[in-house]
Formats: C-alpha cells, sequence, structure tokens
C-alpha cells in the first residue's frame, strides 16, 4: 500500500526499529530530495493493521523519454528472518513502477556484502550487480564504512582509540579548542564556509546553501541530528552535520578551516559527536564512506587509517543492485547517461 503524509511518524518509527534501517530510508530523508528533483513515495506491507515491511522510494524522471527511474537508498526494509516479505514489498514496488513507467529500479540496502543468502534472493527476483566505476566509496551511498560501537561506557569508548588519537582529543582541548552541539540555524552559514573552504582544498564539489539550511529544518530542528561546530578563540575553525534515527547516528558532512589544523580539532570534534550520539541512546556511531579496504593505494585510504584511530571497525556492504522493467529503454539511458552527466557538470562549473 502507498503510504501518505498520517502515516508519517508510524513509518519513521518502523524504520528506526529496523535491524538495519537508516536515515535515508526516513519520511525525511523523501522530503529533503524532493527539494532537489526526486519525488518520493513510501510503501508499506501490513498485517493486523502494523508495518511489516517497507520502503522509501526516490523517482526522478528520465530527460527526453516520459520515463523515470526508481532509486531505495539503503531500502528496503524488512525483518531478514522473513524473507517472503521481500517478495510481498517488490511486488508493490513493480506495481509503482508500471504506473510510473519505471526503467528499472535501484537498491544499495545495508546487507553486508557476505550475506550469501540475500544476494542469491536478489538474483533469484531478476537484481543484477549495478555497473559502479572502481575507486571512490564504491557506489552512489558508501559500500565501504566505518562504525565505532558507542553502546560501552565512555571510558570503554575512548580506551579503544589508538594512543595517538588519545593524545590529540587531549591536546585539543589543552589547545582550547571547544565544540559546540547546540548550534544555531544561522550557524548554518557558518558551517557552509567552512564546507567551501574544504571543498576548495580537496577538490570536490558543493550543494547550495539552502539544501544544507532544509536538513536543518527537517532533521536537527526535529531531533533527529545535530551541527557541531569547534572553536578555537570564540572563531570555527571546523564542522559537522550528524543524523540520527533510532539507536544510529551518522557522521554525515565534515568541514575544517585551513587555520590551526595543528590544534587537532576533528580529533576533539569526533569524540564530542560520539559522546553526543551515546547520551541519545544511539548504540553505533557510522562515521560513514572509506575506500575499500583492500585498495591501499586509493586517494582515499586516508579516510580509513583516522577513522580506524577511534576504534571504528570496517564494513562492506553488498553495493547496488539493479532491477530491470525496460530492457531496451534502460540500454538508450545507459548509453546517454554519460554524455548527460558530463553536461550537468560543465553547466554547473559555468554557474559556479
Amino acid at each position: 500500500m502507498l503510504l501518505g503524509d498520517d502515516d508519517r511518524e508510524r513509518y519513521d518509527e518502523f524504520v528506526a526499529a529496523c535491524e538495519y534501517g537508516n536515515f535515508l530510508q526516513s519520511w525525511e530523508w523523501g522530503e529533503l530530495k524532493a527539494t532537489t528533483g526526486w519525488v518520493p513515495y513510501r510503501i508499506a506491507v501490513e498485517e493486523e493493521g502494523r508495518i511489516c515491511a517497507a520502503v522509501q522510494i526516490l523517482s526522478r524522471p528520465v530527460p527526453g523519454m516520459r520515463k523515470c527511474l526508481f532509486y531505495s537508498p539503503r531500502g528496503p526494509l524488512y525483518s531478514l528472518r522473513r524473507p517472503e516479505l521481500f517478495e510481498a514489498i517488490l511486488a508493490e514496488i513493480s506495481a509503482l513502477a508500471r504506473q510510473h513507467g519505471a526503467l528499472a529500479y535501484k537498491i544499495d540496502p545495508a546487507i553486508a556484502a557476505d550475506s550469501s543468502d540475500y544476494v542469491g534472493m536478489l538474483v533469484e527476483h531478476g537484481f543484477a550487480p549495478a555497473g559502479v566505476t572502481s575507486g571512490g566509496f564504491g557506489g552512489t551511498q558508501p559500500r565501504y564504512v566505518m562504525q565505532v560501537d558507542v553502546g560501552p561506557d565512555e571510558e570503554e569508548i575512548i580506551a579503544r582509540f589508538k594512543s595517538k588519537w588519545r593524545y590529540n582529543v587531549r591536546l585539543a582541548e589543552r589547545n582550547g579548542v571547544t565544540v559546540s552541539s547546540e548550534s544555531s540555524r544561522e550557524e548554518i552559514g557558518t558551517f557552509y564556509e567552512l564546507l567551501l573552504e574544504t571543498a576548495a582544498r580537496d577538490g570536490f564539489r558543493v550543494r547550495a546553501q539552502s539544501y544544507f539550511d532544509d536538513i536543518y529544518d527537517l532533521f536537527i530542528a526535529e531531533g533527529m541530528g545535530g551541527l557541531f561546530l569547534a572553536s578555537f578563540e570564540e572563531r570555527p575553525i571546523a564542522g559537522a552535520i550528524v543524523l540520527t534515527l533510532g539507536k544510529r547516528a551518522w557522521y554525515v558532512y565534515g568541514a575544517s578551516s585551513n587555520e590551526h589544523r595543528e590544534k587537532m580539532p576533528n580529533h576533539l570534534m569526533q569524540w564530542e559527536m560520539m559522546r553526543w550520539a551515546k547520551a541519545r541512546g544511539c548504540e553505533v556511531y557510522d562515521m560513514r564512506g572509506v575506500a575499500n579496504a583492500e585498495d591501499k593505494e586509493s586517494p582515499l585510504y586516508g579516510l580509513n587509517r583516522f577513522k580506524r584511530g577511534f576504534g571504528a571497525g570496517y564494513v562492506e556492504y553488498i553495493g547496488e543492485w539493479d532491477l530491470v522493467y525496460s530492457p531496451m529503454w534502460y540500454r538508450l539511458f545507459s548509453a546517454a547517461e554519460p554524455a548527460a552527466h558530463r553536461l550537468r557538470l560543465l553547466m554547473a562549473k559555468l554557474r559556479g
């Protein structure tokens, strides 16, 4: 069944309680993506009036084809002990795909890479691994992540840090760095300036500030996240956004100034974000994307070392899988999309 606005609370409650639920499947994330041209749909399978399987689908049009593409970041969701629910939710998704003319349906659930039964089920239902280019984080959403267990007491958590990381946390404190988790909406602008500085230094693109304003309104203002700023002599020198759902927290965006990096603000900020997540009842602090652990030549491999220093464990997911509904149209789209992507990047660069 297709859910409406009145189902928002119970849908989010189901996602939060699911064993591999994720903020990317939250109702709020769908609302955020709606500001960037996606259309969100939420589908559920019920038993005795209670949701037992659910999924958020993001749909975007394919230019010139009067077709669309479906994508469920970190979905669909159901109890893995009941694989029959996958077939039930997939039937609902396929019906919606026929209604809207979807070419294909992409998923990248937070399922461990060694889950052979789950992979076998995907193949049985017509899914195939997506053609993801090598390098990077392994897909639209990170295939390789680092996670910290923040269930134990604080002393045990920090004891798992590498000694240099513990030293850097204390060094930042001695240097007078402070971290605030009570940042106001107006301070999104401060964070954004740090993000632009980071992007210029590290060579990546960022969205408009309005996107981060929306994150504040949809998540942080509603108690589903935090905006953190690390300051030295009352001047912000690093910032981050953490989102939460249920017993999990995710480090989603981070930024830092070119100045005062020797004060180690990022080490202290990570520690304070873990403490904050734990105080909110979270048991897992997900530091998100890293490089493939076997690709030590990756330019992203420094992230592995940095995050591992906090006692984070490496997790690899099964990656992206596609279910193609219209093979001919999908082949046409796949042939044209690389050129269209390059054109979008060029236009974005020209617009600054």
